[in-house]
C-alpha cells in the first residue's frame, strides 16, 4: 500500500466550505445547531496521517478538503507521478460520540514512464465510509481514543483498482504539557494488492506543537508493513486556524526507505458550521 494524502453534492460542499469563513467571526457558531455549553475546538482528520479521535460536535458539518497533493516515486526504472484536485472528507456529529464520514476525490491524475513508454489515467477517485466512535475524552481528560471502521467503494474508472476494500482505525492522542500533543495510531486493512487480497498494518506517532495560538507544527512517523516490503515515511507540516472554526493547512511526506513512495506533498483546509 503506497502512501496518498488524506486522502479520501462536492461542489456544493466546497463552495459551502470556502464560504462559511467569511460570514462568521472569530467567535462565532452557526445559528439553528444543537445547543452545548461548549463547543468543541476545531479538531481535523487532516494534514497528518495520524486521525484524531474526537468527533464533530453533534447537528454540526465539517469539511476537511485538499485544495492540491501531488506524489511521486522514481524506483526500479518506473517513474510514477500522481495529482489529485479537491480530495474532501465531509464529516456529520450524529451525537456526542459518533460522526459519519464521506471521503472522495473528484479528479485524479496518474502518469507512469517505465522505459519509452507512457501510460496515463484520470479520473473521479474511490468512495470511503467511515464511523469514528470516541470512546473517551471526547470533552475532557488529558487523552482521548476512539475506534474507527471504514469501507472503500469502487468507482470503477481509470484511477481505481475496482475492488472493494475495508478495516479499522484506534487512533489515540495526549496532551503532554500545555501546547504540545501526542497522537499514536494502529490500523488493520484488507486491501487487494497484486491479484489478491492481504492484511496491511500501518502504525503511526505524531507530535504536534501550538506555537502561537494560531500556528501548529507537527512532526510524524508512519510505517507500514504487510504482504510487501516495510515503508518507513517521515512527516512534518502546518496548521493556520484563521478563525475558531476555519484553519489552514500544508504538509510533505518523505520515503524513507526504497519501498516507500518517495514524495507526497498537500495543501488544503478545514472547517466546521
Amino acid at each position: 500500500m503506497k502512501y496518498t494524502a488524506k486522502m479520501k453534492h462536492m461542489a456544493l460542499a466546497t463552495a459551502l466550505a470556502m464560504m462559511t469563513p467569511l460570514c462568521l467571526s472569530a467567535g462565532e457558531m452557526p445559528v439553528g445547531k444543537p445547543q452545548r455549553s461548549v463547543i468543541r475546538d476545531l479538531e481535523a482528520d487532516r494534514p497528518d496521517a495520524t486521525e484524531s479521535p474526537r468527533t464533530v460536535d453533534a447537528g454540526y458539518f465539517q469539511v476537511e478538503s485538499s485544495l492540491l497533493g501531488y506524489a511521486r516515486d522514481h524506483s526500479g526504472g518506473e517513474k510514477f507521478d500522481a495529482w489529485s484536485w479537491g480530495e474532501t472528507n465531509i464529516k456529520y456529529g450524529l451525537n456526542d460520540t459518533m460522526d459519519l464520514q464521506l471521503l472522495l476525490a473528484p479528479y485524479v491524475r496518474e502518469v507512469t514512464r517505465t522505459g519509452g513508454l507512457r501510460q496515463q489515467s484520470e479520473g473521479f477517485g474511490d468512495l470511503t465510509l467511515r464511523l469514528k466512535w470516541n470512546l473517551w475524552g471526547n470533552d475532557e481528560g488529558r487523552t482521548a481514543f476512539a475506534i474507527f471502521p471504514y469501507v472503500k467503494i469502487p468507482s470503477g474508472t481509470a484511477v481505481s483498482n475496482d475492488r472493494w476494500e475495508g478495516g479499522v482505525i484506534f487512533p489515540w492522542a495526549m496532551e503532554l504539557c500545555d501546547g504540545v500533543g501526542l497522537g499514536l495510531q494502529a490500523e488493520f486493512g484488507y486491501l487487494w494488492d497484486a491479484g489478491g487480497y492481504e492484511l496491511d498494518f500501518s502504525h503511526t506517532a505524531v507530535l504536534g506543537f501550538d506555537v502561537t495560538d494560531q500556528l501548529g507544527l507537527y512532526i510524524e512517523y508512519l510505517g507500514v508493513a504487510g504482504g510487501h516490503p516495510y515503508e518507513a515515511y517521515a512527516s512534518g507540516g502546518v496548521t493556520w486556524a484563521f478563525t475558531k472554526t476555519f484553519q489552514w493547512d500544508a504538509g510533505v511526506v518523505i520515503g524513507l526507505n526504497n519501498a516507500a513512495e518517495d514524495l507526497n506533498t498537500f495543501t488544503g483546509f478545514t472547517v466546521k458550521f
